[in-house]
């Protein structure tokens, strides 16, 4: 079996990570998706010039030398339709933040340096340079692009296509995955204790999440027999239902390892099979027609340090981004000692920590307690020397 190196299984990901189309979603369910077309407002903000304080809009001819004397000759409320009157001489306007200036306005005195009594107010000194109003179209003009396409939606980014006055927005389907895990000895959690001999099954739970976090749709995760006819029926099944199936599991030599051929007897075409890094060795990346497999160790780590490195980037292009985003990689100092690089590539499970990151102390390809505790991946080149504390290395968000 030809073993290539990560970089190499990286670009094979990316070249088979191309969206799988583009539909129409509503504002209210488009948090996390990613924009197939731009974002154009529909009306200029402000529309009108507008008051950006409480106050009272006045004329600058009106403010000579201080005290000023001014009557109060109506009301203009954020939402009401601009005055069309033009504001008469010695007379201002009570003005809230957001409503639109009165025709002839020049300023707003801010309502703290105004004094009422009734329908008059004084000014007890001339207003500071400041007009508090905010120009038409300060913010942005109507026609103008305020999310590019491929803008991930998020708090911030929801609040500009809103601001736009669109209902729907145009963005990437959320590929479809199931997750199916193999194994006789794997059980539901909560079952194992009951069972010798049996693992309860955890892998499935961690993947389907960090496809969800990648924009996935999780449409089914099933655990299945080493049985290689049901595996094929099964794998028809996570075919017709989804865009990417991930299956965990049975990736080695043994006689009941049947993650390829389970696919293969519905024509699988592999893009690699597997990959000079440990842990994940076996990882390995196909297709049925249109669909993605991707087949991922069954030791829990080495699954989630896989799925990390190849599904994440495989959804990411799916969305609408670009598979890259998802392998942001940049340099920190160790916290401590980290030992030599073998002859393939290493991803050491590590944490943060306040004088930099810090390996987990089993690396162990089936640890699970460790794992609970790592925020991030240290990459190590094949044949790397051992590090001493403070010396640099590459990371990346687990």
């Amino acid at each position: 079996m030809l073993v290539i190196a990560f970089d190499e299984a990286c670009r094979r990901v990316a070249a088979v990570a191309a969206p799988v189309g583009v539909e129409r979603t509503s504002l209210e369910a488009a948090a996390d998706r990613v924009l197939a077309a731009p974002v154009v407002a529909r009306r200029s903000a402000p529309e009108v010039e507008v008051s950006a304080m409480d106050g009272y809009a006045v004329r600058d001819a009106d403010l000579g030398l201080a005290p000023t004397r001014l009557r109060v000759a109506g009301e203009a409320f954020a939402g009401s339709p601009p005055l069309t009157t033009p504001l008469a001489l010695g007379d201002c306007v009570r003005i809230f933040t957001g409503a639109p200036m009165p025709p002839g306005a020049d300023r707003v005195v801010i309502q703290e340096d105004v004094r009422r009594d009734g329908q008059t107010v004084w000014l007890a000194e001339s207003p500071p340079s400041a007009r508090h109003v905010r120009a038409a179209g300060s913010d942005f003009a109507s026609g103008e692009v305020l999310l590019e396409a491929g803008t991930r939606l998020g708090p911030l980014t929801l609040v500009a296509a809103a601001a736009a006055d669109v209902e729907t927005v145009e963005t990437y389907i959320r590929p479809r995955v199931a997750v199916l895990s193999t194994g006789d000895e794997l059980v539901a959690p909560g079952r194992a204790a009951n069972r010798p001999g049996a693992i309860p099954e955890s892998v499935s739970f961690g993947v389907a999440a960090l496809a969800r976090a990648w924009g996935g749709e999780v449409v089914g995760r099933r655990r299945l027999r080493d049985d290689l006819p049901s595996l094929i029926r099964e794998a028809g099944v996570a075919l017709d239902d989804a865009h990417v199936v991930v299956v965990t599991g049975g990736a080695s030599v043994g006689e009941r390892d049947f993650s390829k051929a389970m696919f293969q007897a519905l024509g699988l075409r592999l893009d690699f099979e597997k990959v000079a890094i440990k842990p994940g060795k076996p990882v390995w990346l196909g297709r049925v027609g249109e669909r993605a497999v991707i087949g991922l160790p069954g030791n829990p780590s080495a699954a989630m340090v896989t799925a990390r490195l190849f599904l994440a980037p495989l959804l990411a292009g799916m969305t609408g981004r670009r598979p890259e985003e998802a392998l942001a990689w940049r340099m920190a100092p160790l916290a401590a000692p980290l030992g030599a690089c073998g002859d393939r590539e290493c991803f050491h499970r590590g944490r943060s920590a306040h004088d930099g990151v810090r390996p987990l102390g089993n690396q162990d390809s089936s640890a699970q307690k460790d794992l609970a505790t790592a925020d991030l991946l240290i990459r190590r080149r094949a044949g790397a020397r051992r590090l001493e504390a403070n010396d640099l290395v590459e990371i990346l968000s687990f």
